[in-house]
Order: structure tokens, then C-alpha cells, then sequence
């Protein structure tokens, strides 16, 4: 036996947890999300995106035949928290660390940054698939599947009440946690699809442009690179903007244009952006802009000095001085343990 891997079921961004009959809802988690596929044999962690992942966590291909109570496959995330047991939270730097191409590497990190797995869907046991049954079923199936299972797999918490929802909205995310799934209780699996909805924390800010990366086709602004001032005075880079539109990524070379820094013969300057084992060889390069211009952007939380993901342009603050652009703005988030979330 050998189970087929679909693309996992995506979710679509709302702005609230829904009220009403037939939902169930779960803390959204901020990892890498896998289907875990253990066929008596073989383990196979597939991602959402066409990476594998199975050989950058041999801890967990290891652990899986012997935890689980027999073949299945399950949908989940993994992710590594970090912190004493009282005050853990999950650790994004540390997961993203794990995709590495040296195989001793990767040995050293499973032993000293190992991952666990938070289980949320079912999709199949033994020969049985699961994918048509109605979430309601699939989630008592993986509750029973899972009920004497130790660590490193751990089954995510739902509850039916939109009140306790919205709490722990607030509360996780001091645990690093990214906002709150709902699922309807009545829906089969639909691989691909976004028939899940997400509340995920929404927060603005006023940052400095400081540069910007040329769009992919050789055509205007692909992202906008921004910063902020800490309390020495000093800009650091916490992000990037994108998602414009065609004629907005022509019209925003125009626009920046004046804040282009050139060297002594007039041409830009261009700096090198930071790579990571996502960029691969990617062009990270960008054209420098002076720290002049302000914009409001939306984000969802940050991951150390850094806004998470790629956050959105809302619009432009010309009545903002840059230097008045400080990491004092940013909410700060009350700490929650990790381990509260996964009890």
C-alpha cells in the first residue's frame, strides 16, 4: 500500500471568526504545512509547495512507525518551538533552518532543533480514505487515531464556540501562533481548494522605503523594501511589499524616481537583500532609495525584528517624517506558552 499525496486544502482570509451552527474552529499554526504520509513502510512528509521534506526531518521519519498506531495519512504542520516548558513558544527561524543541502547538517539540527507534528485532518487509515466523510467524521476518526500517541505528534484543539475562538485569537498568539482556522463541520476534503476560512491578526504601521527589487519580468516595481528606526537612531530592513497591480508596478518606478541614490557617474546604486536557503540563487539584488518616504502598510505580526510575511501597501504618509518611523509603534504581544496551546 501506498498512499497518493494531494495538495493539501487551503483556506480563504475573512475578517472575523463566523458565528452560526456547523463550524468548528482551530488555533492556526505558524509552520511548515505537511501531509504525513506513513504507509507501513515508508514515511513521506509532502509540503504545499513542490519541495519534499521528508529528508530534511529524518527525527520525525524515525519517530512516526513507531508512534503511530498504523498506516495513515494525516494533514498537519510542523513546527519547532524553543523556550523552557512554562515559556515556549514556536521558533519560525529555527524551522526554516531545517531546509538545509548538507545531510550532516541536517542531522545536527534534527538532534539540536528537532520538529514535532500538530495534527488537524485525516485523510486515510489503513486502506480506508477519508477524504468524502464530512469533517465532523475525519476529525473523531484522528481523535481516536491519536489518543495514546506521545510526542512529537500532538492533536491541534477545536472547539464549536466562535467566543473561544476569538480568545484564543488574542491568546496564541503570545505563543507564536498565527490566528484561527474554521472549517465547516459538514465539508469533505477538497485538495487544492480554499474552502477553510482564516482570521489571522491584522495591524498597521508607517515604514521608511528604503529600496526597491525590480519586478520579475524586467517591468517595474516587483516589492517595495522598507525599514524602521530603533531607539539609537539606526534603520534596519523588516520587510518587503508587493502585489501591485501591473500599471502600478510601471507607475511606482516614475513615482520613486527622485529618491533613486546615484553614485558620482549618476547611475543607481544597488544593494545585495539578504539570502536565504529559500532564494536559492535567486536575484536579491535592489535599487537603493533614500530614507525619505513614508508609507502605512498592513501586516500580521512580526518574527523578531521582522514582519513575518510580506505585508501590504495601504497608503502613503506624506505627513510622516521618516525618523518618526520607530519599532515603538509595533504592538507588543502579551507572552503565552506553548505547551497552554497543545495541552
Amino acid at each position: 500500500m501506498r498512499y497518493d499525496i494531494p495538495a493539501p486544502m487551503l483556506a480563504k482570509a475573512v475578517a472575523d471568526v463566523p458565528g452560526g451552527e456547523g463550524w468548528s474552529f482551530e488555533p492556526k499554526w505558524d509552520g511548515f504545512r505537511v501531509l504525513a504520509a506513513w504507509d507501513g513502510e515508508t514515511v513521506e512528509l509532502g509540503s504545499r509547495g513542490a519541495k519534499p521534506l521528508t529528508r530534511y526531518f529524518p527525527e520525525l521519519v524515525a519517530a512516526l512507525p513507531e508512534v503511530l498506531p498504523g498506516p495513515c495519512l494525516i494533514d498537519g504542520e510542523l513546527v519547532v518551538a524553543r523556550g523552557e516548558p512554562g515559556a515556549q513558544r514556536l521558533d519560525w527561524e529555527a524551522l526554516s533552518a531545517r531546509i538545509h543541502p548538507a545531510e550532516s547538517r541536517v542531522r545536527m539540527l534534527a538532534e539540536h532543533t528537532p520538529a514535532m507534528l500538530v495534527a488537524f485532518d485525516l485523510l486515510a487509515v489503513g486502506d480506508e480514505q477519508l477524504t468524502q466523510e464530512p469533517f465532523a467524521v475525519r476529525r473523531e476518526r484522528l481523535e481516536r487515531l491519536l489518543a495514546d500517541v506521545p510526542h512529537p505528534v500532538h492533536l491541534t484543539r477545536t472547539t464549536r464556540d466562535p467566543a473561544l475562538a476569538r480568545r484564543w485569537l488574542a491568546e496564541f498568539e503570545g505563543a507564536g501562533l498565527d490566528g484561527v482556522v474554521a472549517k465547516a463541520l459538514g465539508s469533505p476534503y477538497t485538495p487544492g481548494k480554499r474552502t477553510m476560512l482564516k482570521v489571522k491578526h491584522a495591524r498597521t504601521a508607517d515604514v521608511v522605503t528604503i529600496g526597491y527589487r525590480v519586478h520579475k519580468s524586467g517591468q517595474g516595481v516587483g516589492s517595495l523594501l522598507v525599514g524602521l528606526y530603533d531607539d539609537a537612531g539606526e534603520l534596519h530592513g523588516v520587510g518587503g511589499v508587493s502585489a501591485f497591480t501591473d500599471a502600478r508596478r510601471l507607475s511606482l518606478v516614475d513615482e520613486l524616481a527622485s529618491l533613486v541614490e546615484r553614485d558620482a557617474e549618476g547611475n543607481a546604486v544597488s544593494g545585495e537583500g539578504e539570502r536565504s536557503r529559500f532564494t536559492g540563487a535567486k536575484d536579491v539584488s535592489f535599487v537603493r532609495l533614500r530614507p525619505e518616504r513614508v508609507l502605512e502598510v498592513r501586516y500580521d505580526q512580526l518574527e523578531g525584528a521582522r514582519f513575518r510575511h510580506t505585508v501590504q501597501f495601504a497608503r502613503w504618509r506624506p505627513d510622516r517624517e521618516a525618523r518618526s518611523c520607530t519599532f515603538s509603534q509595533l504592538d507588543a504581544v502579551t507572552a503565552y506558552d506553548l505547551g497552554d496551546v497543545l495541552s
